[in-house]
């Protein structure tokens, strides 16, 4: 045993390296060159999970504090100013977006500019189409929002599905050295064998390092932005509602 230990720390002709580092720089060209692709991979998705996390958690945040203010005021008016607070919320995102659009339809319906205190003095005044349009509004508010909280999610998922492949391309290569190095030799003991394919291997662990935190934080972040997709368009009909039930006009 002692001497099958010893092989791990003596230079027998395959030039084995024992600690992890000396096995990274010892490797050839091509692996290094994986390697080095491989952690720029894995830098740029652990800062887009990072950026992910903080930005999700403020928007959260900022969503629960403004749907409290929503709950508790009495007029589509009185919330609109609270709205502008939080530019990070998507829900105060589409509550301008409809309110915004509803002013104009009732300044179109008046025909006049007279400012936003709109519907909310008036009653009911207008037709089926203007919440259709609002409708709109809000739709295109709520993808916007969404499109946004998906940015650079798509590199987290290049980086799950391509990494592992990319790492075993560079264990491939580096197996393919090794036994073009077998060939020149002319013997293939395990000495000669171990260092070039442990090397190789390394390449096929750094692409799953780097695919295993993309892939789960891929779907985590996903899932997240699920539900907050499903808290924006249940804002959207509820809002809606509320529009329909007090200034549509009844036919």
């Amino acid at each position: 045993m002692r001497e099958v230990s010893s092989m791990a720390e003596m230079n027998l002709g395959g030039n084995f390296h024992g600690s992890l580092f000396d096995m990274v720089v010892h490797a050839g060209f091509v692996v290094q060159l994986v390697l080095l692709l491989l952690f720029l991979f894995s830098v740029v998705s652990w800062a887009i999970i990072l950026m992910k996390y903080f930005s999700i958690r403020k928007v959260r945040r900022e969503n629960s504090i403004f749907l409290n203010a929503y709950m508790k005021s009495t007029k589509l008016s009185e919330v609109f100013p609270e709205a502008k607070k939080f530019r990070n919320s998507t829900m105060a995102e589409v509550f301008r977006s409809g309110y915004t659009e509803l002013v104009k339809i009732t300044r179109a319906v008046r025909g006049t500019a007279a400012g936003k205190e709109t519907a909310e003095t008036s009653g009911s005044v207008l037709e089926i189409e203007g919440i259709d349009n609002v409708e709109r509004a809000m739709n295109r508010a709520c993808g916007t929002e969404t499109t946004k909280l998906e940015t650079a999610l798509g590199f987290l998922a290049t980086t799950g599905s391509a990494s592992p492949f990319i790492g075993l391309f560079g264990t491939v290569w580096g197996i393919m050295d090794t036994f073009k190095g077998i060939g020149a030799r002319g013997s293939a003991t395990l000495a000669i064998v171990a260092p070039g394919i442990s090397e190789a291997l390394i390449a096929t662990a750094a692409g799953l390092a780097a695919a295993i935190p993309a892939v789960i934080f891929y779907n985590y972040y996903l899932n997240q932005i699920k539900g907050i997709t499903l808290e924006m368009d249940n804002f959207a009909l509820e809002l809606l509602n509320i529009i329909e039930r007090f200034y549509v006009k009844k036919q």
